[in-house]
């Protein structure tokens, strides 16, 4: 989002991990993903972190290009896991870009387990970018983007002093719990227990040192005791 253009491949992921993960993602993202999605969809990403494909991200206007990057048996493949052979389902909700699921996820897995990732048509994707910028003049593109970035730049300095603030006094909780359940749980559970913890606050507990360890995953209650 700090970006000027931006381009992906179709293999990549676009979320945030700040609420599942023991902190806010301030520092661009609650200051520009609503310019860019508006603010419904923004605020489902911010807050319940599920990453979105590269194709949502482009429907959204996020991205300014997509390219595919799979390549099974000599040729370019949409993202298996991705549904990209329709726009709507046959109640008319948008689907297009979203994650496929159940038995189809499987396949796709599969399927792209099975393919190559070959960023050639993304490295063809920006050359285009910037060649098209080429061919403008310097100063006029200079200036047009200097203003529309003035947007963007408007909405951190509302927030970028109180962020900082917040950030340190959030490392002393739930950040505490959060980061160490990431950096020590397994892959399977790299999350607290959200259920527990909610209980425990509403119960009167102090967010200390034993209530972390309470809520932590088994994995990392035990690797953290060990000191990893």
């Amino acid at each position: 989002m700090a970006c000027d253009f931006s381009v992906a491949g179709d293999h990549a992921r676009f979320g945030q991990a700040g609420p599942i993960h023991g902190s806010a993602p301030d520092g661009g993202a609650t200051d520009f993903l609503h310019l860019f999605v508006g603010v419904a969809h923004a605020a489902v990403s911010l807050s319940l972190c599920e990453a979105w494909s590269a194709q949502k991200a482009m429907r959204l206007g996020l991205l300014s290009d997509v390219a595919p990057t799979f390549r099974k048996d000599g040729k370019w493949i949409a993202n298996p896991t991705v549904i990209t052979d329709r726009f709507t389902d046959d109640l008319g909700r948008i689907v297009h870009g979203e994650w496929k699921t159940g038995a189809d996820l499987e396949a796709g897995k599969a399927e792209a387990a099975a393919a190559t990732i070959d960023l050639s048509r993304l490295d063809e994707a920006i050359d285009r970018l910037a060649t098209k910028l080429l061919y403008t003049f310097p100063d006029c593109t200079r200036k047009t983007i200097e203003s529309l970035r003035k947007k963007k730049l408007e909405h951190w300095f509302q927030n970028a002093e109180t962020s900082r603030s917040w950030l340190a006094l959030n490392m002393n909780t739930e950040a505490a719990a959060g980061f160490a359940a990431f950096h020590y749980g397994d892959r399977s559970e790299r999350e607290i227990d959200f259920v527990r913890l909610r209980v425990r606050l509403a119960e009167g507990a102090a967010f200390d040192e034993a209530l972390i360890e309470e809520v932590l995953p088994p994995s990392a209650r035990a690797r953290r005791k060990r000191g990893g």
